[in-house]
C-alpha cells in the first residue's frame, strides 16, 4: 500500500543504505562500519604487516622447487594483476594462477586474462564447466535466489580450493576480503583469513551444489550430481591433510584499487573496458563477466534498491577521490538502469524479458520497496533527504 512508505537510513559519510547486500552497522554519528574500517588503513603499520607477510610466504615457499609456492585465484582483473605483481615480481615466488571461467567474459576481460601468463611469466590453469550446465545453473540461480551468477561465486570459491587439495599447494593468495572492504565486516586488526563459513554464508548465500541439484527437477532442469562436481567443496579431512590456508593480501599491503589499475596498465599491459558500462562509471572493474556490472548488478538494485555505482562511489568517497554530493549525482543517474546486456542473457538461457521481470520482482526486499497508488514500485532515495 502507498501508506507503507519505509524511510531508509543512509551513511552520513558515504552513500550506503541501511539495508544492503553487504551487512553493515552505523555508529552514533550515522557513519557506517564500512567507512570506519576503511579509515583504519591510515593507522596500520604497513611496514610491520609486510614483515608478517614475508614470514608467511617464506614458511610456504617450496624449498626444493618440487611444487608451486602458492595458488592465486584470478579473474584477470586489475586486482588479479596486483596480486601477481606482489607475489611474482616483488617476492619472486612461483605461483600457479587458477581461474574459474563462467563463459561470460567481455572481449577486453579475456585479453587481460590471456595476457597474464606472458606478462608475468607464470603458469595458468583455467577451467570452464559445461555450457549446458552453466545455462541450467543460470536459470536455477535466478529462480532460486534471484542471482543468475551464483555459479560464478561458487566456482571462484570452490574450484581453486579443489586445485589446492589435488596438487597439494597449501597457500592461497586472495585479494581483498569483499565484505570487509565494502561493509566493514572485520577490522584490519583481525587479520582475517579465508574460511568455509564466509564462503558458504555470504559469498554463496547459504546455498551449495546439493541445493542446486535438489531444485533442478522443480525448475525443469536435467542435472545430475556428476554435472556439479566443479562446485563440490573438498572435505575437511582433505583440506586438513594439505593444510590449505587462504590469506588476503589487502591485510598486508595498503589496498587502493584506483592505484592498481594505472600501475598494472603501465607495467603489464592491463586494458580497461573499451566501452563504458551503463550501471557504473569505472571502466577497470569486473571485466571478467559482462553481466556482473550489468544485469546481475541490476538484480541487486531490484532486491536492495542500489547497485554497483553505489559500491564504487562509496569506495571513492572513502579514498578521498569524490565528494558525497558528486557520488549522489552518479547513483541517481546509474543505479536504476536496466542494462542492454539483458538481451544477451535472455537469448543465452531462452527466457523472455517478461519472465525475467516476473521472477525478479519476487525478490524485492519489503524493507526497501513498496507499491504506490498506481501499482508502481517505489523506494526511499538518498537524494530525497
Amino acid at each position: 500500500m502507498y501508506d507503507e512508505i519505509k524511510p531508509m537510513t543512509y551513511c552520513f559519510n558515504c552513500v550506503y543504505p541501511g539495508v544492503s547486500a553487504t551487512p553493515l552497522t552505523f555508529d552514533d554519528n550515522g557513519v557506517c562500519s564500512g567507512c570506519r574500517t576503511a579509515a583504519q588503513r591510515v593507522d596500520v603499520d604497513w611496514g610491520n604487516r609486510k614483515e608478517k607477510f614475508e614470514k608467511i610466504i617464506n614458511k610456504y615457499r617450496s624449498k626444493d622447487g618440487s611444487n608451486y609456492d602458492c595458488i592465486i585465484p584470478v579473474s584477470g582483473g586489475k586486482d588479479s594483476y596486483f596480486q601477481i605483481h606482489i607475489i611474482k615480481t616483488l617476492y619472486n615466488l612461483n605461483p600457479l594462477l587458477v581461474t574459474y571461467h563462467g563463459n561470460n567474459y567481455t572481449p577486453t576481460g579475456m585479453k587481460n586474462l590471456l595476457n597474464m601468463r606472458e606478462a608475468f611469466g607464470v603458469d595458468h590453469l583455467f577451467f570452464t564447466p559445461s555450457i549446458r550446465v552453466l545455462k541450467a545453473m543460470n536459470r536455477i540461480g535466478m529462480q532460486l535466489m534471484g542471482d543468475m551468477n551464483w555459479h560464478a561465486h561458487a566456482g571462484i570459491f570452490t574450484y581453486p580450493i579443489q586445485v589446492s587439495v589435488n596438487q597439494k599447494i597449501p597457500l592461497m593468495i586472495w585479494g581483498e576480503h569483499g565484505f570487509m572492504d565494502l561493509g566493514g565486516m572485520h577490522s584490519y586488526n583481525d587479520l582475517v583469513e579465508f574460511t568455509y563459513r564466509y564462503r558458504h554464508e555470504h559469498c554463496l548465500r547459504g546455498f551449495e551444489w546439493y541445493d542446486i541439484l535438489e531444485s533442478a527437477q522443480g525448475y525443469g532442469e536435467d542435472l545430475k550430481k556428476q554435472d556439479l562436481l566443479p562446485w563440490v567443496y573438498p572435505s575437511d579431512e582433505d583440506i586438513d591433510e594439505v593444510g590449505v590456508r587462504g590469506i588476503y593480501i589487502s591485510n598486508f599491503f595498503k589496498w587502493d584499487a584506483n592505484e592498481h589499475g594505472p600501475l598494472m596498465m603501465e607495467n603489464y599491459g592491463f586494458l580497461e573496458a573499451e566501452e563504458p558500462f551503463e550501471r557504473t562509471y569505472r571502466k577497470m572493474s569486473n571485466l571478467d563477466d559482462m553481466h556482473e556490472n550489468g544485469i546481475h548488478d541490476y538484480m541487486k538494485y531490484i532486491k536492495f534498491g542500489y547497485g554497483r555505482a553505489t559500491d564504487h562511489v562509496c569506495k571513492d568517497i572513502r579514498a578521498g577521490k569524490m565528494t558525497r554530493d558528486e557520488g549522489i549525482k552518479i547513483i541517481k543517474e546509474m543505479d536504476h538502469v536496466k542494462s542492454k546486456d539483458l538481451k544477451r542473457w535472455l537469448e543465452y538461457v531462452g527466457w523472455s524479458e517478461q519472465k525475467f521481470d516476473e521472477v525478479a520482482d519476487r525478490f524485492r526486499d519489503p524493507r526497501v520497496w513498496w507499491k504506490n497508488k498506481e501499482g508502481h514500485w517505489e523506494k526511499s532515495n538518498i537524494w530525497d533527504k
